[in-house]
């Protein structure tokens, strides 16, 4: 079993920054790749990011690129998703997601575990 807690979240104005965090346990997270993503009000679930189980390889949605960085520290446990010039249209609950497969995947579906969520809203 494992357990993926976000944290970081809350209300911003359009261009400012946050920084939201993901807590893992109960599995070897050093081995997980992990994945970032959102569901806007009356919107499908949708891909934001992530990162393999080294760091060494990241993905982005082409929404996000070049505002939002993803990071990890395995020792740790955690994964971050750095937003930086936020949009009104980044609005959503944001979930970070583990997969064991450990390369990183914007497919949801390979994502075993997913955290509560995390609400990010940005005003105009």
């Amino acid at each position: 079993q494992v357990q993926l807690v976000e944290s970081g979240g809350g209300l911003v104005q359009a261009g400012d920054s946050l920084r939201l965090s993901c807590a893992a346990s109960g599995r070897t997270f050093s081995r997980d790749g992990m994945g970032w993503f959102r569901r806007a009000p009356g919107k499908e679930r949708e891909f934001v990011t992530a990162i393999s189980w080294s760091g060494g390889s990241t993905y982005y949605a082409d929404s996000v690129k070049g505002r939002f960085t993803i990071s990890r520290d395995n020792a740790k446990n955690t994964v971050y998703l750095q937003m930086n010039s936020l949009k009104p249209e980044d609005t959503a609950v944001y979930y970070c997601a583990a997969d064991r497969h450990g390369t990183g995947s914007n497919n949801a579906v390979v994502h075993d575990y997913w955290g509560q969520g995390t609400q990010v809203t940005v005003s105009s």
